[in-house]
């Protein structure tokens, strides 16, 4: 069965203070909070896994791009199917790709591009619950029923102690994820906004403006931590506080956080290299994030904000409809941020020799409809292209975890309509992801109604990723 069309989506610190700090740091769940919830959520029986030191990045284009604008171009299709742009060749043979992405191209012999994955289910919450838990849903809910691959990721390691949070991601919720029975505990440590703004902070790691009025006035903050610190040390405090406490401690005191989050430690030449912009700073601290430790970074790619554009022709993420935007103008505006933020994150995962440590994945929800549509824009008011949802096809870009790369996976029927050679399934994809992180897909947790559920229902890792 064909997969359905939608046109419409719409001073010295005392202990109790130190305490208080941990409820206190996060808005809204509370460091403290949320640790206890996960020491109260042992009840799922989780076991330390292998290969603990390996991460993933998800890059997630949220609203599925068009496979046919970015890594699975047609030349040869009728025009109303090829679109207007021209695929180039790359540093790979075999695999070309947009014009709009020549930074891709140079790296392309460090990545890899799968082009038959596919499922059906065209509405994005169920078609982001079906690519991010492997399992399909009737809901139409954007919090998913199944927990994601982050919270699964995050609850299957939360035995790991590295100073840096687990898991993090540039959003509390992906649109159709989340953490369903795993708790709220599974979710990851928010980083939003603009990494790379000036005077940027992470408030995650930073203590709250009302618990700063009660501390001893005689010193600075920051010396009260360092103060706090030393005394821990000698007076061998750590000994009788509780996990939960000794891991708020570890996080609200650690430089190694605060570190992995300070993009002024980069060198100007390689911020610039990511891009100045929202998606390259987010790219380049995944990269920092991994580097010092977390398993699992989840960065969104949705608006590309870029000033002095024509904003009635920019949609506000990748489901660029005719009535939301012009593809091609929008495309011209966002591939370039996406392009810089991308290439410049592969080429430094293997020049800093983390290949073989993280994986990267880059995706959205499913692809576009092969053929354009022209229709008038709800904002601009005049007719123009674009591409309505299509998870028959789509295309997911895989660099780095040990993996042979410059690689095409798959391919698509000649005007990019369905998988041909190889088909693949989101779950094939999960369970790649799933065995490089060491986690066993077969593993059950127990769901709300007490009924062990395995993390995948089926699945097999994709073999050219092996």
């Amino acid at each position: 069965m064909k997969p359905s069309q939608s046109i419409f989506c719409p001073g010295p610190m005392s202990r109790r203070s130190f305490f208080e700090a941990g409820y206190l740091a996060l808005g809204g769940l509370g460091l403290s909070d949320l640790l206890l919830r996960r020491a109260m959520a042992k009840a799922t029986n989780t076991q330390p896994t292998g290969n603990d030191d390996t991460a993933v990045i998800f890059i997630w284009l949220l609203g599925g791009p068009s496979h046919m604008e970015t890594y699975d171009m047609k030349p040869d299709a009728p025009s109303d199917y090829r679109g207007q742009l021209n695929p180039i060749a790359t540093s790979a043979p075999g695999i070309d790709i947009c014009e709009l992405l020549p930074k891709h191209a140079k790296v392309a012999d460090r990545f890899s591009i799968i082009r038959s994955i596919s499922h059906e289910d065209s509405q994005h919450a169920r078609g982001s619950v079906r690519f991010l838990s492997g399992r399909k849903t009737q809901s139409v809910s954007p919090i998913s029923e199944f927990p994601t691959v982050g919270p699964i990721v995050s609850r299957m390691r939360e035995h790991r102690r590295v100073g840096v949070p687990n898991y993090v991601a540039s959003s509390a919720r992906a649109y159709g994820g989340g953490s369903a029975y795993l708790g709220e505990s599974a979710m990851p440590f928010v980083v939003g906004g603009n990494p790379g703004a000036s005077g940027y902070t992470v408030p995650n790691l930073s203590l709250s403006n009302g618990l700063k009025e009660r501390l001893d006035d005689r010193v600075h903050l920051l010396k009260s931590f360092d103060h706090f610190r030393r005394d821990v040390d000698l007076k061998g405090s750590m000994e009788s506080m509780d996990e939960i406490n000794q891991q708020a401690l570890s996080l609200l005191t650690s430089d190694k956080a605060r570190e992995a989050f300070d993009l002024s430690r980069e060198s100007d030449a390689t911020r610039d290299r990511y891009g100045r912009h929202k998606w390259g700073q987010r790219a380049l601290l995944a990269r920092r994030l991994v580097e010092a430790g977390s398993s699992f970074v989840t960065m969104y790619m949705n608006n590309p904000d870029v000033p002095g554009t024509q904003k009635n022709r920019i949609h506000g993420n990748w489901d660029i409809h005719a009535i939301n935007g012009d593809l091609y103008y929008d495309l011209g505006v966002r591939l370039p941020h996406f392009d810089s933020a991308v290439s410049a994150l592969i080429e430094d995962l293997y020049d800093r020799g983390l290949d073989k440590k993280v994986m990267l994945i880059v995706s959205g929800e499913f692809g576009r409809t092969p053929r354009i549509t022209v229709q008038p824009g709800t904002r601009s008011k005049v007719m123009q292209p674009g591409r309505d949802h299509w998870p028959g096809a789509m295309s997911v870009l895989v660099s780095g975890g040990g993996a042979p790369m410059g690689q095409v996976i798959g391919s698509t029927t000649s005007k990019g309509e369905y998988a041909k050679d190889n088909k693949l399934d989101p779950n094939d994809l999960l369970s790649t992801i799933y065995r490089f992180l060491g986690i066993d897909q077969h593993h059950e947790f127990l769901d709300r109604s007490g009924r062990p559920m395995p993390i995948l229902p089926h699945g097999t890792p994709i073999r050219e990723l092996s």
